[in-house]
């Protein structure tokens, strides 16, 4: 518990240093070994309130990212993650109970030529646009649909291959990717999987459209392999939002291993004041399946500072898709 609350804070305190550091104007001379880094993170804290009268809160996670850009070819990127470092629940005092360190993404960028790059390492898996932007401070609600994380892993180990190219207005983006490396989470909510492969191509204009192939096992012995399919869109204008994804997976041999979607609108309000509204379902063999609608607001206080507050409903609470009254605050650093 002592190295997960000093990991803790000294991301909370390099996050801090940050925010008010001198900033390095144009001009400057610095001429040091630690041009090209760049220091940056996230943090989340909500609270919930059950359909049973219950409350919980947490301090949901504290990320660091640490990158370097210089005028090579190469990049790097990595972030560094404490999950649920600091909770609490109906008859329980403050814990890190749950907490634990996790690498989330640690890669090397190589840019080949304009259009093609490779990257090896850690990364987010990119199956739909969820996924990919999770961090909190870039979402419009304090909780996920279970389609963006239950289905396939968050993150994978292996290579990619990305790129993108000019089509008239729009852009053609391409990923393909494979897994390396067996995941390890220490995460005792995650379901762990194996051997991934897959794709996912976009088009990216006015509106987004993208498509998604991945084929993947479940990593416990004798687990089923599957081939997922999906698709997503986004579109955004005059502060209106509306996106959604949708995910179906079989086995092998041709079964329902499970699938689900979400539609998700944003409304602008006044004041950097959002509604926010999303009706998703989800199913797979050994969970059952969930339904949810979620009506709520968000408040960007600061481009990097987010209020958000929903009502979450549906059929059965479950720990990865609570019920109830949510806020929460997110910052970006």
């Amino acid at each position: 518990m002592q190295t997960i609350l000093r990991t803790t804070w000294l991301i909370i305190s390099v996050a801090v240093g940050l925010a008010i550091c001198k900033p390095v104007f144009a001009g400057e001379e610095t001429g040091t070994l630690l041009d090209g880094f760049k220091l940056g993170g996230y943090s989340s804290a909500g609270v919930n309130l059950h359909p049973n009268g219950d409350l919980d809160g947490a301090l949901n996670e504290a990320s660091l990212f640490i990158s370097w850009e210089g005028n090579s070819r190469l990049r790097f990127f990595s972030e560094i993650e404490v999950e649920r470092p600091l909770q609490w629940g109906p008859g329980e005092t403050l814990t890190s109970k749950d907490a634990f360190i996790d690498i989330e993404r640690l890669y090397l960028d190589y840019n080949v030529s304009e259009k093609i790059n490779v990257r090896g390492g850690r990364f987010l898996t990119p199956a739909g646009q969820w996924n990919v932007k999770h961090a909190a401070p870039l979402v419009w609600t304090s909780s996920r649909p279970l389609v963006t994380s239950r289905l396939f892993p968050e993150s994978i180990n292996g290579i990619m291959i990305y790129g993108a190219t000019p089509l008239d207005n729009k852009a053609f983006e391409y990923t393909f990717y494979i897994d390396t490396l067996q995941q390890d989470s220490r995460d005792k909510y995650a379901i762990s999987y194996k051997d991934a492969k897959g794709m996912r191509l976009a088009v990216t204009g006015k509106i987004n459209v993208g498509f998604s192939l991945l084929d993947i096992s479940e990593a416990e012995v004798g687990g089923e392999r599957y081939r997922m399919f999906g698709l997503d869109f986004m579109t955004k204008r005059n502060g209106w939002e509306f996106s959604g994804e949708a995910m179906q997976r079989y086995t092998t041999g041709g079964a329902d291993g499970g699938s689900g979607a979400y539609l998700q609108g944003v409304a602008p309000l006044g004041n950097n004041w959002f509604a926010v509204s999303r009706v998703e379902n989800f199913k797979r063999p050994l969970e059952g399946s969930s339904e949810r609608w979620l009506i709520g607001t968000a408040w960007k206080m600061t481009a990097n500072k987010t209020i958000k507050i929903e009502y979450v409903g549906g059929d059965k609470e479950r720990f990865e898709s609570p019920k109830g009254l949510l806020a929460s605050f997110a910052i970006l650093f």
